[in-house]
């Protein structure tokens, strides 16, 4: 009677937390599996806990995890729903556009916008030095995923460090991504900052003005001298750099 007595606190204590990660991978592994894809709402919480047997407080706890882990959303007045990923680019690296789309989980696609093989040099670059950049192609160009505007490209190459250039169609390839294949570079400089979307990147990329956007600013040269300049403009909410460091000394 006593050992009945002593044990049953300590089942009370574990159930619930044994049937709350249950609960919890349980669900993860549905979304893994793709089984409750992006933007499905799940089940409310009073139905889970019947399903269950348990309160929804229970549930709760389940859920609120899986929200701050990035797979789900929440909204007091729609419900649950699987969260779509977000996508990661290395802050310290040159990273293709088509890649970080499709390591987010997402068909990729593209569009030309314009493409100015005699274009004149832009005054902000005029800091470069004369030689920088003084016979230049310009392009702009859209990526998406599944569809929908996921960045917008600005791009200047130099035909004096890239003659090859000349011959190349971005009409069905990205020129970041020609470029990332075909000409070697040996140093580059990346500006990130966060911005309120203006002009051209707010109507490409479909958002409103002042909508929040990351954009990185990139530099490379090579032994000829400077590559090619670009700025890549990114819906804040839907992009995120990351990097890697280990200590030094």
């Amino acid at each position: 009677m006593d050992s009945k007595i002593e044990t049953l606190p300590e089942q009370k204590k574990t159930e619930p937390q044994s049937l709350h990660l249950r609960i919890l991978h349980d669900v993860e592994s549905k979304i893994v599996s793709g089984a409750w894809a992006p933007g499905f709402r799940i089940p409310f919480e009073t139905e889970m806990a019947k399903d269950y047997g348990c309160s929804r407080m229970t549930v709760n706890k389940a859920l609120t995890q899986l929200t701050r882990a990035g797979l789900l959303e929440r909204s007091r007045k729609s419900g649950t729903f699987v969260k779509a990923p977000q996508s990661l680019s290395a802050a310290l690296e040159i990273t293709n556009i088509r890649d970080e789309v499709e390591k987010a989980g997402k068909t990729y696609s593209y569009r030309l916008l314009s493409d100015n093989p005699n274009a004149s040099r832009p005054d902000f670059l005029s800091c470069l030095g004369a030689s920088a950049f003084c016979d230049i192609r310009k392009v702009k160009c859209l990526h998406f995923a599944d569809g929908v505007p996921f960045c917008f490209e600005e791009r200047i190459i130099s035909r004096n460090a890239v003659p090859e250039v000349d011959a190349a169609s971005f009409e069905q390839e990205a020129p970041g991504a020609w470029l990332f294949k075909t000409v070697p570079w040996n140093s580059a400089e990346h500006q990130i900052s966060a911005c309120a979307a203006t002009g051209e990147a707010a109507e490409f990329l479909d958002i409103a003005c002042g909508t929040a956007c990351l954009m990185v600013e990139r530099i490379t040269q090579n032994s000829k001298g400077y590559v090619t300049w670009a700025r890549l403009s990114y819906p804040g909410e839907q992009h995120r750099l990351f990097a890697k460091f280990t200590p030094t000394g």
